[in-house]
């Protein structure tokens, strides 16, 4: 059974930092690709970043220069350090995996299979 965990989130004031953490078991974490997605109140769910199973990696227009997303196989885990956050950052964060045909970048909810429960990122001005 596939679980993802993710972690890290909370409150933080504008121009803050936060690392997010997504644990993941039951697969061969190494083979797939990761993603990290966000949803607000009121708006679709949307990637933020993804990382293919080699390192490549995607980001979304809004975050790019900003956030950073990594793994380590090692510890089945996929990060997304925030930088410069901003009030239009808050949301949801969702940790997702093995997108079809691998693709890292799919901005298509239904094309990743695995998904975990979301943690809350709130930032105030």
């Amino acid at each position: 059974q596939v679980q993802l965990v993710e972690s890290g989130g909370g409150l933080v004031q504008a121009g803050g930092s936060l690392r997010l953490s997504c644990a993941a078991s039951g697969l061969t974490f190494s083979a797939y690709g990761m993603g990290w997605f966000r949803q607000a109140p009121g708006k679709e769910r949307e990637l933020v970043a993804g990382i293919s199973w080699g390192g490549s990696t995607y980001y979304s227009d809004s975050v790019v220069g900003r956030f950073t997303i990594s793994r380590d196989n090692a510890k089945n885990t996929v990060y997304l350090q925030m930088n410069s956050l901003k009030p239009e950052d808050a949301a949801v964060y969702f940790c997702a995996a093995d997108p079809e045909r691998g693709r890292f970048y799919s901005t298509a909810i239904g094309s990743w299979r695995y998904w975990g429960q979301g943690t809350q990122v709130t930032v105030s001005s």
